[in-house]
């Protein structure tokens, strides 16, 4: 018991001192003090989506503290935006509930929907953007979206149109998202310098002086 109080205690200032991305701190502070009551209460507690960013600070944070664990959950393995369940890790497990997916429909063949469309549409019916996590393009199919879980029944009810197409919203399970595996590539290279330009070219095998614009 005093060993869980003098992590609880412990100085908000010296765990977050080492946070690099400053603008991630009030984030990451939060999530610290939703750690704390999963200490005291011996509970499991679900953030909302968190931006990669916020997701890798929190992450470096937590683990300072002995008695909670955290797992990083957004539906699916190359998921970006995730929720973090935090609590001690006798009761802490992958939780498939933390996590919906939606299936957006319609015919996209002649007026195809970027990303921001479908974001916007979702957002339009006024659910805050950390309530929804990854959106996965689909082409002409539409798109799958992953989401907390409460409100599902609210947004295929509501959600009627993306952009000028008519869409229809079902549920399905995690297992059925359709999503294009990261294609990697190893190779090794002696580069003069760490630069970004002179690192990314190597890589993509494009000239420096191409990459300057797109960087």
């Amino acid at each position: 018991l005093c060993h869980i109080a003098q992590v609880i205690k412990g100085d908000n200032d010296v765990l977050l001192k080492g946070v690099g991305d400053k603008s991630a701190i009030e984030e990451v502070k939060h999530i610290l003090d939703t750690a704390r009551r999963a200490a005291t209460r011996r509970e499991v507690f679900h953030t909302d989506f968190l931006t990669p960013p916020v997701l890798k600070e929190s992450m470096i944070v937590l683990q300072k503290l002995a008695d909670v664990k955290a797992v990083a959950q957004g539906g699916y393995p190359q998921a970006e935006r995730c929720r973090l369940s935090i609590g001690h890790s006798e009761v802490l497990t992958n939780d498939p509930n933390v996590v919906a997916a939606i299936n957006i429909s319609g015919n996209f063949s002649f007026q195809p929907c970027s990303h921001g469309d479908f974001l916007g549409a979702i957002l339009g019916k006024g659910i805050a953007r950390e309530k929804l996590g990854d959106i996965i393009l689909q082409g002409e199919k539409g798109a799958h979206v992953l989401i907390v879980p409460e409100l599902v029944d609210f947004l295929m009810s509501t959600l009627d149109k993306v952009a000028n197409v008519s869409v229809s919203c079902t549920q399905i399970p995690l297992l059925a998202l359709e999503y294009e595996p990261p294609r990697t590539q190893s190779f090794k290279t002696v580069e003069a310098s760490l630069r970004v330009d002179a690192l990314a070219s190597a890589g993509f095998k494009i000239s420096r002086s191409k990459l300057v614009n797109l960087i």
